[in-house]
């Protein structure tokens, strides 16, 4: 599903929707790495601030729709590549180092954009074309939005 976000308001609603939304897992992939994948999203995304405390393990399994076991598993993975800090009696929070944010952010976007790419050389365009088609999507997205990128 495409939602369109021209204003903070309505990124709002967005990411609000999101957290709502019954969290859609596929039955082909292990359900820890798909909690991961998700959190991991909500962190780059913003819906999660640096620094700021994360729901508890009961409260993201129960969103989930999965066994706290399963939610914890993904939780410790989230904290083993930094993500994610535990506090002893302060539960868990993001890390603070925007810098590991980021750069987990731009992995996640060149993972896309190889998926991207890949399947369109399967369709059979060329770099050119490509290219052609982003730049036409980016022009329409700025006149729609009324706004560069």
């Amino acid at each position: 599903m495409y939602y369109k976000l021209n204003t903070a308001e309505q990124k709002t609603t967005f990411t609000e929707r999101m957290m709502q939304m019954a969290w859609e897992l596929d039955a082909d992939r292990p359900i820890y790495a798909q909690l991961v994948e998700r959190i991991r999203m909500q962190i780059v995304s913003g819906y999660y601030q640096p620094g700021g405390k994360l729901p508890s393990v009961r409260e993201l399994a129960a969103t989930a729709a999965v066994n706290p076991n399963t939610m914890q598993k993904a939780f410790v993975e989230l904290e083993r590549t930094g993500l994610i800090i535990t506090q002893r009696t302060n539960g868990r929070n993001v890390t603070e180092d925007e810098e590991l944010i980021a750069g987990v952010k731009q992995g996640m976007a060149r993972e896309h954009m190889e998926v991207f790419f890949s399947k369109m050389k399967e369709l059979g365009f060329t770099k050119e074309e490509i290219r052609a088609l982003v730049d036409g999507e980016i022009m329409q997205n700025v006149q729609e939005e009324g706004k560069g990128l």
